[in-house]
């Protein structure tokens, strides 16, 4: 793997490096509301299996986010699917958007026609983010994932061909 370059941001390949920092992203309580238990979903993002890519956006030389893609690589559905989390502290600032139209340009320049991603049907702000990038919603995903309540929420399915990248 090797760095991607947004607009703003750059996205190199997680490293053992970033555990602290990558930690303290997902432990804030605006992003474990999203992703769940921070010391859960830290562990699986330094795994590496094939088809799963796992990078920090940097903004300037600054930690601000995670971003990830995991590929299906059979040839009759190769597709992609995203998932990012931003710090807070760097949220209004086009940080997402310039991370995941980077990612996503990549991908399709790797010989995926189609992407796809899956925030919680409630999260207005991600969804706004998404859209931006062109991203349009597919479906919804009742009950798709179980929260820190204990209780599923509803997923919302996006998805974004190859041309459609704004």
């Amino acid at each position: 793997m090797t760095a991607i370059h947004g607009d703003r941001v750059r996205l190199r390949p997680i490293g053992p490096a970033d555990r602290p920092r990558v930690r303290e992203i997902l432990a804030t309580p605006e992003v474990a509301r999203w992703w769940g238990d921070p010391d859960h979903e830290a562990d699986g993002l330094y795994d590496v299996e094939e088809g799963y890519s796992v990078y920090v956006i940097e903004l300037g030389d600054v930690v601000v986010g995670l971003v990830q893609s995991a590929e299906e690589l059979d040839p009759q559905y190769r597709h992609a699917g995203i998932d990012i989390a931003v710090h807070p502290g760097f949220h209004g600032r086009g940080v997402g958007t310039d991370a995941i139209r980077a990612l996503a340009r990549h991908l399709f320049e790797q010989g995926h026609h189609r992407l796809t991603i899956d925030p919680a049907a409630s999260n207005e702000t991600a969804i706004r983010v998404y859209t931006k990038v062109g991203f349009r919603p597919v479906g919804l995903m009742r009950e798709y994932e179980r929260g820190a309540d204990g209780t599923w929420h509803d997923g919302l399915l996006m998805d974004l061909l190859a041309g459609e990248l704004t």
